[in-house]
């Protein structure tokens, strides 16, 4: 989910007409809708895109952890490039690049390519939201800002889950005979509309701190970390764990341990210190990490189960997820309008608890029918799954970034992305990784076995932070300090 929609109304230092801020604001909501979808898009085409260009299971998870781990290691800094190099200047790159790295995968030879093309997406992806969340706060007088992000939680709720459903029907049209492609080329007339759009658009000023430095040694420190812990993960099932993956995951430890001591003694460092005295703020990424790795598991083991384990379509296949869809979108709507307000933290607690039930029910149902499982026995546990995710993304943003200063939010607000996007590839990799390994050698009966497994760990997740929502104030707005 974007963050965009709950920050805190800055003083505007824009001139442009309110009709002009709209469109600024039509431009970057694109951008976010296309980060959106790419994130979860190429779950649904993971099993074909391994049988067109080879490669192990481990392909699959590469495809998807590469675009969000890239995503999440350049949305800590990028902020802070915006400050250096001009905020329109850089939105329009990363737009740029991302077009560009849709195309490069769109037209992939191999897996490799088609790897390092996604990791080329996401880092593009990750220099273009921050700018857009600074050029709206910018382009909005504060008695309009709020108005104007109303929508714009919705939106990303229905962007987020129209993903899988987008791809399979892609893959059945089969446009041009382009296969997986599609999902990949499709960016490609969004994204140079939207750059038309913007050129004409963005201001030039957008609010660029100049007294801004970027702490090299921070940046340096915490991508090494978050490599180091990444890469052993997704490989080490595969090649049987040898000792150099251990030893990688322990260097990712210390390699944190010294970012954080850097951070404590630099002058600009990468995190506004501040942030981590905010109990609201460190409690609500602990929630946001465990609740977007066991979502992210969840959809990956889904969509494998039924591709590769009932031998379901593509478009079959996202069609059964409506139901989750729905529950979400649904979900989303109803925590923006009313929940999230009235309930507060007891909305997350709901949300929680409805996930909990969801999956549970997932693994009942397929533990319950196996092989004999079809949409509408799916559905009841799905829609659960859905609406209590739905419930849990608007309170969750409210909680983290509502209190932060104007100082704070654009940090904030990117880390909060960057810890879901980081916590979405580590649950792809460490959960993905259990269930290849419980797959084993291939069969109906071992792919249900497997996603038993990986849904009953996910709501195991989702209720450890379940229990983490008590260390947060009762509402929102009681979370200064």
């Amino acid at each position: 989910m974007s963050t965009t929609q709950h920050i805190s109304p800055a003083p505007t230092t824009s001139t442009l007409p309110l009709r002009t801020a709209w469109l600024v604001l039509a431009v970057v909501v694109t951008a976010d809708i296309m980060d959106l979808i790419d994130s979860g898009i190429a779950n649904l085409a993971g099993p074909s895109i391994r049988a067109d260009l080879g490669g192990g299971q481990v392909t699959v998870q590469w495809v998807l952890s590469a675009y969000t781990a890239a995503f999440a290691l350049g949305l800590v800094t990028s902020g802070r490039l915006g400050d250096l190099l001009g905020r329109r200047r850089l939105f329009l790159l990363g737009m740029t690049g991302f077009t560009l790295a849709s195309l490069a995968c769109g037209l992939a030879p191999n897996a490799v390519f088609l790897i390092v093309a996604r990791t080329l997406q996401g880092l593009c992806g990750s220099v273009m939201i921050p700018q857009g969340l600074a050029l709206v706060k910018v382009v909005f007088p504060p008695q309009h800002l709020r108005k104007a992000l109303t929508p714009v939680g919705p939106l990303m709720g229905l962007s987020m889950v129209a993903g899988p459903i987008l791809a399979g029907w892609l893959l059945h049209l089969d446009l041009f005979g382009s296969q997986w492609r599609s999902i990949f080329l499709i960016n490609v007339p969004f994204g140079i509309a939207a750059l038309v759009l913007a050129r004409r658009v963005l201001p030039h000023h957008g609010g660029e701190d100049p007294t801004a430095r970027l702490d090299l040694t921070g940046v340096g420190l915490l991508t090494a970390a978050s490599a180091l812990l990444i890469v052993p993960l997704i490989q080490g099932r595969e090649l049987g764990w040898p000792a150099w993956t251990y030893v990688m995951m322990a260097a990712a430890v210390v390699m944190l341990a010294l970012f954080v001591v850097s951070q404590r003694r630099s002058k600009h460092p990468v995190i506004t210190p501040s942030l981590f005295r905010k109990r609201s703020f460190v409690v609500g990424l602990m929630i946001v990490a465990g609740f977007y790795a066991s979502l992210s598991a969840f959809v990956l083991v889904i969509n494998l189960l039924l591709q590769q384990g009932m031998h379901w379509t593509p478009l079959h296949t996202g069609l059964s997820l409506i139901p989750w869809a729905l529950g979400t979108a649904v979900a989303v709507l109803l925590a923006g309008a009313v929940l999230a307000e009235k309930l507060g933290r007891a909305g997350l607690h709901l949300g929680l608890a409805i996930a909990v039930v969801g999956l549970l029910g997932l693994w009942w149902s397929i533990a319950h029918w196996g092989a004999d499982i079809t949409v509408w026995k799916l559905a009841p546990a799905l829609l659960f799954t859905g609406f209590g995710s739905g419930l849990v993304f608007v309170p969750l943003v409210d909680f983290i970034i509502g209190d932060a200063t104007a100082e704070e939010v654009g940090t904030g607000a990117g880390l909060l992305n960057a810890v879901q996007q980081f916590a979405g590839a580590i649950g792809v990799a460490a959960l993905g990784t259990v269930f290849f390994a419980r797959v084993g050698h291939p069969s109906v009966h071992s792919y249900f076995a497997a996603a038993e497994l990986v849904f009953g760990i996910a709501a195991g997740l989702n209720l450890l932070t379940l229990l983490l929502v008590g260390f947060l104030p009762k509402h929102a707005q009681q979370a200064h300090g």
